[in-house]
């Protein structure tokens, strides 16, 4: 198989540093790439074969549209390819989820994830589970950016449970705003990252945004709102449904959390656990799944993931 490579200036992005991409292209697909007289020519089985040429085709339409190539997009395009799921992936970049204010597109990268985007669209209240790294808060963000300057709702709200993974809040230095700020953030970057310091600063001024812990939530009602609770597996059964009934008119909600990193002591069940299964069904929630094959953060993080879930199935096993 022989893939021309005059229409791409760009075609070094391809072979990554060190000709990285390539060599996890082969090693993935027992094939062989090489390059002669701008064609790429790739060597193997024929079904190996087929599917790098599927693979090459997409990340060099990718390359063209001017996205980032690196190795977690190509081996989650080996893994559609060899489910023969490529046209799926074709359109994730063809519509914008939104932009940063520096203008970079903010686009879906699996499957997974633009499921949960349609979700966070069509639903008024949203349940976004799944692992690091696979966007779950980022997106969620970019929505509620959107649905801000589209004048859907007059404000945003963030929070997050101040709960303590193997820390004690007490011993942090400075006073209640200051002890939990760290706990907020990841919020924080994420906002930086899609409006920019400046209009945050903004926003924050005219109390169009509000970044706080959830105990700062009870006893609200929460109108033209968009809503996020992040890291909702740290949440009690008691502050979930506290949460979900701030909820007022004109409000859209979106609560994130990844099951594997629940920080609360034993013998407290997570409200994020209690809220998938006492919502299941009910009209205007939708729940969106992400797992490690969504993770988009770094390859290494899917890793990592796909291991601890390896170690606790055994643990599950010697019970």
């Amino acid at each position: 198989m022989s893939v021309p490579l005059e229409a791409f200036d760009n075609y070094l992005a391809l072979f990554g540093l060190n000709d990285r991409n390539i060599r996890l292209l082969e090693d993935s697909l027992q094939v062989a790439v090489h390059l002669r007289n701008n064609e790429l020519h790739v060597s193997g089985s024929k079904e190996d074969t087929d599917i790098a040429e599927r693979v090459i085709g997409q990340l060099l339409a990718q390359l063209d549209a001017g996205e980032h190539i690196d190795e977690p997009r190509i081996r989650y395009l080996i893994s559609m390819a060899r489910q023969n799921r490529l046209n799926d992936v074709e359109s994730l970049g063809k519509d914008a989820v939104a932009y940063t204010y520096r203008g970079k597109r903010i686009i879906c990268k699996t499957e997974g994830q633009r499921q949960y985007v349609q979700a966070m669209k069509t639903s008024g209240l949203t349940l976004g589970v799944g692992p690091a790294g696979t966007g779950k808060t980022f997106l969620a963000i970019a929505m509620a950016a959107v649905a801000y300057r589209n004048k859907e709702v007059e404000r945003l709200i963030l929070t997050r449970p101040a709960v303590e993974a193997g820390e004690k809040l007490g011993f942090l230095p400075g006073d209640m705003v200051q002890k939990v700020d760290p706990y907020l953030r990841p919020l924080y970057d994420a906002l930086y990252e899609i409006v920019g310091i400046e209009a945050y600063q903004r926003m924050l001024e005219r109390g169009a945004i509000e970044v706080a812990p959830l105990a700062f939530m009870r006893g609200r009602t929460l109108n033209d709102s968009f809503i996020i609770l992040d890291e909702a597996q740290n949440t009690t059964p008691e502050q979930m449904k506290m949460f979900l009934t701030r909820m007022g008119r004109n409000a859209r909600c979106v609560v994130t959390g990844d099951p594997s990193q629940i920080d609360l002591p034993q013998q407290k069940r997570s409200g994020l656990l209690v809220a998938l299964d006492v919502l299941e069904g009910v009209e205007g929630v939708s729940v969106a799944r992400l797992g490690r094959e969504d993770v988009v953060r770094n390859d290494l993080v899917a890793r990592i993931v796909t291991a601890y879930e390896a170690y606790e199935a055994r643990s599950r096993s010697d019970a």
